[in-house]
């Protein structure tokens, strides 16, 4: 019985992670829509899995991003940062640019009956509450709040002070590379949790489908169709233009199917997850293992993309915004479509990556262009496929900035991982095995 249990584990093992998410994927969809209400008491494998997620959050943004800017000097760290803040503001902007034009095009809500729903008006936050928001009053509450743009924020700033402590006294020099060398075994010991996360992650992939489908009903999936058509055709778009031909194709020249499969577990994770914070673990592996893209690029980009970078959120709150006015029968124009544009892309900056974050950006966004926020009722149906789209939007964006941002900066090993099997798929000729 136990060499029969090893050898199942084995061949269970033998087959790849992604296609072993992607199964429980199926899986649980199909037991949901099944079994129904029932699959609620899977649940909390779920939960656990977005609990083991998240609890890496802080620790991995913590000891990558030291351990990344170890290896820079200011100098090195400010072309980094310019070229991947940089990127994710052209790319964000692109994102909202194609949401309206699919909008435009489709014109979602058009002829639908309105039925209102109750939502809660928020307070829109002005552009130096946004930059002011960055800056942590407490850094250590920031870390125990999850505040990720504020740790980020302080994290730069401390490893930034720690290498300019190191080359101006030489006397403190071997003290801080054996601060940095500690958090550098943190990183490798954060690297080993993930892995045995995302093995759990099948388990909790299928809760989380079977649970969710299961409870919500499959017409979170099929309600407003319209609307998620619009974001699925934005997204597709963004994805395919955006990344894979003009970053990948045009300015990285490197095959875009290779830079999928090196970003489809994240993908998939951020589907099922809603979550591109809780996703991060995930995306760094993906970077580390699959992208090879060097440490000291994606310990930086990926935090800061995984904050800042909003492109899903673009897209979704672009043709949602354009599809609440259709609805209501108030078509905007071509300068409140602009107006919203910049509102878009400046709120999606400061949004939080996490689950029920976009009902709340939708809000604000109403807000300023003065629709009704009973809206945001209508749209919450289909909130939850809006999120899972969108966010995988998010974190397929931050992989391909950060192979950018990589290939810019002498941080891309082209001769290994994803690109390594495509180069060999590329060269096999006839008879080879």
């Amino acid at each position: 019985m136990v060499k029969f249990a090893s050898r199942l584990w084995r061949q269970y093992r033998s087959v790849s992670l992604i296609w072993r998410i992607f199964i429980a994927f199926v899986l649980g969809s199909v037991a949901g829509i099944v079994f129904g209400e029932q699959m609620a008491v899977v649940r909390p494998l779920g939960d656990l899995f977005l609990r083991l997620l998240n609890m890496l959050v802080i620790p991995i943004i913590v000891f990558t991003l030291l351990t990344g800017i170890r290896q820079l000097s200011p100098a090195k760290l400010g072309k980094i940062g310019g070229a991947t803040v940089g990127l994710y503001a052209v790319t964000t902007t692109l994102a909202g640019i194609i949401g309206l034009a699919v909008a435009n095009i489709l014109k979602p809500g058009r002829g639908v009956e309105f039925v209102a729903g109750e939502a809660q008006s928020q307070e829109p936050p002005s552009l130096m509450d946004v930059i002011l928001g960055i800056v942590p009053n407490n850094p250590v509450t920031a870390l125990a709040e999850g505040n990720l743009l504020a740790t980020v924020f302080f994290v730069i700033v401390f490893g930034i002070a720690l290498t300019y402590v190191r080359a101006q006294k030489e006397t403190l020099a071997d003290s801080v590379d054996s601060i940095f060398e500690a958090f550098e075994v943190g990183a490798e010991a954060m690297f080993v949790i993930v892995r045995g996360v995302l093995e759990f992650g099948v388990l909790g992939v299928f809760a989380l489908m079977a649970s969710g489908i299961g409870t919500e009903g499959i017409g979170v999936f099929t309600s407003l169709g319209e609307l998620v058509l619009a974001v699925a055709i934005g997204v597709v778009i963004h994805i395919s233009f955006t990344y894979l031909i003009v970053l990948m194709k045009l300015v990285v020249d490197v095959s875009p199917i290779a830079f999928l499969n090196g970003a489809r577990d994240a993908m998939v994770t951020a589907f099922a997850t809603r979550s591109s914070s809780g996703t991060l673990p995930v995306t760094m592996n993906n970077a580390d293992e699959d992208l090879r893209i060097a440490e000291r690029v994606y310990s930086f980009t990926l935090p800061v993309g995984a904050t800042a970078n909003m492109d899903g959120a673009a897209i979704r709150q672009s043709i949602t915004v354009m599809f609440a006015a259709n609805v209501i029968g108030q078509p905007l124009a071509l300068t409140e479509q602009i107006f919203v544009l910049i509102v878009t892309v400046l709120i999606s900056i400061g949004t939080a990556g996490v689950p029920g974050a976009g009902i709340v950006m939708l809000t604000v966004i109403l807000t300023q262009v003065g629709l009704p926020l009973e809206v945001v009722g209508f749209v919450a149906g289909v909130d939850p496929i809006l999120g899972r789209i969108a966010t995988m939007n998010n974190v397929t964006g931050d992989l391909a900035v950060s192979t950018v941002v990589g290939k810019w900066n002498d941080g891309l090993d082209l001769e290994n991982g994803v690109w390594s099997r495509d180069l060999s798929a590329a060269n096999l000729v006839p008879g080879d095995d």
